[in-house]
């Protein structure tokens, strides 16, 4: 049996900012903004040595078109990286972020290199189906004993609301409050250290004059947080998913483009190097639920990745927890009894958007630079539901 021979630690992190489906990044390709993400983290260390890196390992929940063909060695070869430097395309739904960043940990742990990357890429306008590029389930999916497979995300919130006796106004307060703590971040410069910004060019072609005229703009902050969103503003909203539902689209997470890469060392890199680390991961957990109730995922997932790492959940400061919905998120938080001022306490995915495959990644990056600010802080958690009905869990040491 494999042990772990060494730690890793994380001595970067960074991402892009946000954007909306079809906003920013509309014409912005995936494997461009991983390419950048995977730039910008490598320089974070002055005289890395690129060829050190054993692996770069990309979340990416729909690994199509744009996105396809192992995106995580085009972005890698697009970023400059060495022929040697390998990587891999991995996909866990919404935890491929998370995945990709504790993959390439365990290269770390296990000894088998001394530098790694994590990532995470997803363009939500590229794929403008959430059932991916082109939509081939298997018939066997809408048979009775496995219709469950076949829910929209959307109905496993509604049931999760139903079973855990979440209410409309419940969820669009917790909504509301994602986006004013989304919107004091930003004004606050909170998020500046994580975010990488953008040069984002566009090609307009001028039909009268025959030339294409190139308009540029740095994109510096997310896109998704929305002034004066409040209860009353939310509640005008319909049910989306059930003529008689409670979710809505503003009390569930937006759909987003974005990226974000997250750069380990072990040991005795972060000596050789003269780094210091950011955080120190302790723990990871995934684990599989009912599909029809796939939003409680992080209350299978929590424990386990707590008892793995001999940390209680009251010791957690700092908890990014995935809101896909409001729903699913109150869920977690009254099942669990988390302390709400420890989730999220930047905003989640209601606000800032959650790019599917990225935002592992990208909430990683969010808990490192917390801890770089706050010296208070000691343990935090990145965790989510998966889609197919699966929870993951990560658990960092400020160090």
């Amino acid at each position: 049996m494999s042990k772990i021979v060494q730690d890793a630690y994380i001595v970067a992190a960074t991402r892009t900012p946000v954007a909306r489906r079809k906003g920013a990044f509309n014409h912005v390709r995936p494997d461009d903004m991983l390419a950048y993400v995977l730039k910008q983290v490598v320089a974070a260390v002055p005289g890395l040595d690129a060829r050190e890196i054993g692996d770069v390992v990309v979340g990416c929940a729909m690994p199509e078109a744009e996105q396809g063909m192992n995106v995580a060695r085009i972005g890698a070869l697009l970023a400059g990286l060495p022929d040697s430097v390998p990587a891999i395309t991995v996909n866990r739904f919404c935890a491929s972020g998370l995945n990709a960043v504790t993959m390439a940990a365990d290269r770390i742990r296990l000894g088998e290199c001394d530098v790694a990357i994590g990532a995470g890429t997803e363009s939500m306008t590229v794929m403008a189906q959430m059932m991916g590029n082109k939509l081939a389930a298997n018939p066997a999916l809408f048979n009775d004993e496995n219709r469950a497979i076949a829910f929209g995300m959307g109905i496993t919130a509604e049931n999760v609301a139903a079973r855990w006796q979440v209410t409309r106004e419940q969820q669009d307060a917790f909504a509301a409050e994602s986006h004013r703590r989304a919107l004091a971040a930003i004004a606050g410069g909170q998020f500046k250290a994580e975010i990488s910004p953008y040069d984002v060019r566009e090609h307009l072609p001028d039909l009268a004059s025959g030339k294409v005229n190139i308009r540029e703009r740095l994109f510096e902050n997310d896109e998704g947080p929305r002034p004066g969103t409040t209860v009353e503003s939310l509640a005008k909203l319909k049910p989306v998913f059930a003529a008689k539902g409670s979710v809505t689209a503003g009390n569930a997470s937006q759909m987003s483009d974005g990226a974000a890469a997250v750069l380990l060392m072990s040991e005795a890199a972060v000596k050789r190097y003269q780094v210091e680390p950011l955080a120190r991961l302790v723990s990871y957990a995934v684990v599989g639920v009912p599909p029809e109730i796939m939003g409680i995922g992080p209350i299978e997932a929590i424990p386990l990745a707590c008892a793995r790492g001999g940390v209680s959940m009251a010791q957690l400061d700092w908890i990014e927890l995935n809101e896909a919905f409001a729903a699913q998120s109150l869920a977690v938080i009254k099942d669990l009894g988390l302390d709400p001022a420890k989730v999220n306490p930047l905003g989640g995915a209601i606000a800032l958007g959650h790019p599917l495959g990225a935002t592992g990644a990208i909430r990683t990056a969010t808990l490192a630079h917390a801890f770089r600010r706050d010296p208070q802080l000691k343990y935090g958690m990145v965790t989510m539901c998966v889609g197919t009905g699966m929870g993951a869990a990560g658990i960092f040491e400020r160090v």
